[in-house]
């Protein structure tokens, strides 16, 4: 039994002897075969697995044929692509560590697309794509396509969803070289990572106010750019050199299908990346394409043929690199190859205790450099937090922190901002940026992280005394929630000067629509004009009325009504407004408001009533009727103010007369008259005389639903104007309803408008 056991054992093993001589005999006839295969055509080397004649290349896809050119010289060709070849290139390691991809590169003459370069009918602006499917060839992220020419698009097509291409145009600039590609009668753009294996390229025509004549135009997919010297003496904007050429060079890339796998296993080379394999070659599979493939390359320290068994030799670094060997053989080391890696080793002298004292010592004192230095840096920063910390306290943050949490939650609403964030979305508060100057600071466009466009006001620089007025207007805001009154979003208080950030108002103020400081705009109707100042009016009303504690806005003028893009009423500027209890007044030692709009009441008592915000509405008002500024030195003395000027209008029975000629022609005249009737009670000398917002809002929407008294109050104004010889009738034409991209919901009972708005009393 043991006999027959010893005797199959040594059938197996001279079986396995038999197979191992059959594959070196396979091996060394494959070689000898190899051997005897042409290694060039012409002056270009074939690398295996391409070759020349039957056995010398992997398969067909592989195989070359070397012709003779017209000049007499031979040329490799290569058939599956139909293309004449420039240069093969093996996959190269270096590549392969940082794509974790593994290709060669082949370089061949590709055709051009041209348009306008001959007088053959057969041309066409329209090139026969690439098309690489069915081979292991795609085309190299490292081509760049270039358009050449006067006035024409240049497209890639067979690459959608990706849409590349470029404008090449031929605008009359100052004369230089014909070196660059930017635009000006020559274009190019980098196609995408991964082109696949079809591209074609379509050119078409643009207009040019510059010349008629087009001229010739071509445009191709290159890898030509990546050499500047050589592609310099193509003269890069001369579309004709490259017709005459009749050719593009075009970079391809080539590996091994995953059908021939058997045939990488058996180059015994690593599969997978491994920067520290010690194997010769290293292969790795190819994710990133349309078919399945395999690049090997000789690993770091080797050099030679992947693809050809023991075709990577061992690089003695030393020897190569000459200088590197000379300079550590005179300092006394020895050069030493390991793993590919070329390493100067030094013997170990008796002064070493020495050298590790002066390392040990040296990497002391770089700690100690680190710590002094990290230790200036956190100070640096303590410093700075510090001194925020104390610019919070004297912007009034702790005086802030008090209003908000004394409102019902009111904290939540508004936001803090950082000096950083701020800084980031004004550029540093640049003057470009600047939307407004006033009494009260500068306003700033920014954009917030989160892509929200607002306005940052940066108040001018403020004492001791000015911080409540600051803190005022921002408990004053965070607590109001109305469409026509501009929204607080955040603050800002560690700064030099405190920040305020209010939602974006786009459309300007109203003053500017008024006075011809916006263009184009849409304020030349009458509706428009009444629709804003309803608006006004219900801002007013619900400060004045829908509070437990009423609040004073003590500066209504034009400029602080603000309007976004559908003419939508935001009134701003809150910095001088005050919230009173009962009494509803409230006593200041110094008179603050705009020179034309403020109460003269006011003005003689220093006590600031609701009716003073009703006073200087009335101003608004007559400007929007008048189109008149609220202080003109143009008028006579007794009417440099506006309300001066307006009263005695309407005491001579002149009020159509001074109607803005911009909407004289195309209003309602009743409509236009009632205004100005509830103008002229709103300016009444004496505040108990005026109306309250409530009213005058309730009293212009019956202006803008005429009633049966409206039209027989208007009949006998009309009488009036008749008997002062004035014509009425152009002004009684337009229906007063809001043009359709302007309307909006005005339902005076929205919850939006009445929500109520509860303060406490904080001093």
């Amino acid at each position: 039994m043991q006999k027959k056991r010893n005797m199959r054992c040594a059938l197996l093993l001279m079986t396995h002897l038999a197979l191992l001589l059959v594959l070196i005999l396979a091996s060394e006839n494959l070689t000898a075969s190899r051997s005897s295969c042409p290694s060039h055509c012409g002056n270009i080397l074939i690398p295996y697995p391409f070759g020349i004649g039957k056995g010398c290349y992997l398969n067909e896809w592989f195989a070359i044929q070397c012709n003779n050119s017209t000049s007499g010289e031979l040329v490799p060709y290569l058939p599956i692509i139909n293309k004449e070849v420039v240069k093969i290139s093996l996959p190269d390691a270096n590549t392969l560590f940082k794509t974790t991809e593994s290709y060669g590169s082949l370089r061949v003459k590709t055709n051009i697309t041209s348009m306008g370069c001959s007088n053959s009918s057969d041309e066409t602006k329209f090139g026969e794509p690439l098309n690489f499917t069915g081979t292991s060839f795609t085309i190299s992220r490292f081509n760049t396509f270039q358009a050449i020419g006067c006035n024409y698009k240049a497209t890639l097509t067979h690459i959608e969803p990706t849409v590349v291409g470029c404008i090449s145009t031929c605008e009359p600039r100052k004369i230089g070289d014909h070196t660059s590609c930017r635009g000006n009668k020559c274009c190019q753009v980098d196609p995408p990572s991964e082109i696949g294996q079809v591209v074609g390229i379509n050119m078409e025509e643009i207009s040019s106010n510059v010349t008629r004549k087009r001229g010739c135009r071509v445009a191709f997919l290159t890898d030509e750019t990546q050499d500047p010297l050589a592609y310099r003496e193509a003269k890069v904007t001369d579309p004709k050199w490259f017709y005459d050429r009749q050719y593009a060079i075009l970079q391809l890339r080539w590996a091994i299908p995953m059908t021939n796998l058997s045939f990488i296993n058996s180059m015994g080379c690593k599969m997978g990346y491994s920067s520290s394999s010690v194997s010769p070659c290293i292969c790795m599979n190819n994710t990133n394409n349309q078919i399945s493939s395999v690049g090997c390359a000789c690993h770091k320290g080797y050099t030679g043929n992947p693809y050809i068994l023991g075709g990577c030799k061992d690089i003695d670094e030393c020897q190569l690199d000459k200088g590197n060997y000379e300079n550590c053989r005179q300092q006394g080391g020895t050069c030493v190859n390991t793993q590919g890696s070329y390493q100067c080793v030094f013997k170990k002298y008796k002064t070493m205790p020495v050298t590790m004292g002066l390392c040990v010592g040296f990497g002391v004192l770089m700690m100690v450099f680190a710590v002094a230095f990290f230790l200036c840096k956190f100070i640096k920063k303590q410093r700075k937090v510090i001194g925020k910390r104390k610019l919070l306290r004297r912007n009034g943050g702790l005086l802030l922190k008090q209003q908000l949490t004394s409102t019902e939650g009111s904290i939540e609403k508004t936001r803090v901002f950082t000096s950083k964030e701020l800084k980031k979305a004004t550029e540093n508060f640049s003057s470009t940026r600047v939307l407004g100057k006033g009494g009260h600071g500068t306003v700033y466009k920014g954009m917030l992280v989160d892509g929200r466009i607002v306005a940052v006001k940066k108040s001018i620089v403020v004492d001791q005394d000015k911080v409540g007025e600051f803190i005022n207007e921002v408990v004053i805001l965070s607590q109001i929630n109305h469409r026509n009154i501009v929204k607080l979003i955040g603050c800002c208080l560690e700064t030099e000067v405190p920040l305020l950030v209010y939602e974006f108002v786009s459309n300007g103020n109203v003053f500017e629509h008024l006075h011809g400081e916006i263009d184009e705009s849409a304020m030349t109707t009458w509706e428009m004009r009444l629709r804003i100042v309803i608006d006004i009016a219900r801002a007013l009303s619900y400060l004045h009325s829908s509070a437990s504690s009423p609040i004073f806005h003590r500066d209504v003028k034009s400029t602080n009504i603000m309007l976004d893009e559908k003419y939508q009423v935001k009134v701003s500027d809150f910095g001088t407004s005050r919230w009173v209890t009962d009494g509803h007044t409230h006593l200041t030692t110094v008179v603050s408001g705009t020179a034309g709009y403020v109460d003269p009441e006011y003005f003689l008592t220093s006590q600031f009533t609701n009716k003073s915000d009703v006073y200087s509405f009335g101003v608004v008002l007559v400007e929007l009727i008048t189109g008149e500024k609220p202080i003109s030195f143009v008028r006579f003395l007794k009417s440099r103010t506006l309300a001066a000027y307006f009263i005695l209008a309407m005491e001579e029975n002149r009020v159509v007369d001074i109607i803005d000629p911009q909407i004289r022609d195309d209003c309602k005249l009743e409509q236009v008259m009632a205004a100005a009737q509830l103008a002229r009670r709103c300016l009444n000398l004496t505040g108990k005389d005026r109306p309250s917002m409530r009213e005058v809002s309730m009293e212009l929407e019956r202006i803008r639903s005429p009633t049966k008294d409206l039209q027989s109050n208007v009949y006998i104004v009309k009488n009036k104007a008749e008997e002062a010889d004035v014509g009425v009738e152009s002004c009684n034409k337009v229906d007063v309803s809001a043009p359709e991209e302007f309307q909006y919901n005005v339902d005076t009972t929205s919850t939006l408008d009445a929500e109520p708005l509860f303060l406490r009393r904080t001093w």
